[in-house]
């Protein structure tokens, strides 16, 4: 079993689908939209981000965060500079031999990070 979804409030379903596009891979071409209006969007893994349109998002508490695991640090470093580079936020940052990880905020001030650690196994 495993966490295969997960919903978001956002004020701009269309901004936010362009943001985890361009970042983190999900395919505006699966973009599945709802009378609500709500977007559902699929990455390369099958993960269904579904953007919630609301009229204001609240602050979450810092804590609060989703992450995605990428392959090595330079992944991570290269996606940092990526988003660097664009003006997207960047709330934390972590460069060691064990852990290479960073979150930004998205549209919405949701946290998201990116990171990279040894896997258990080896």
């Amino acid at each position: 079993m495993r966490v295969n979804h997960l919903g978001l409030p956002v004020c701009d379903p269309r901004r936010s689908l362009r943001f985890y596009h361009a970042y983190f891979g999900f395919d505006p071409t699966s973009a599945q939209r709802y009378p609500d209006g709500t977007v559902i969007v699929r990455d390369a893994d099958g993960f269904d981000l579904a953007l919630h349109a609301v009229e204001a998002v609240e602050e979450p508490p810092p804590f609060l965060h989703f992450g995605f695991r990428l392959p090595d640090p330079d992944a991570v470093r290269a996606l940092l500079r990526r988003l660097e580079t664009d003006g997207v936020p960047i709330v934390e940052s972590y460069d060691q031999p064990s852990y290479t990880a960073f979150k930004c905020l998205d549209p919405d001030g949701h946290r998201v990070e990116a990171y990279w650690e040894p896997s258990a196994s080896g």
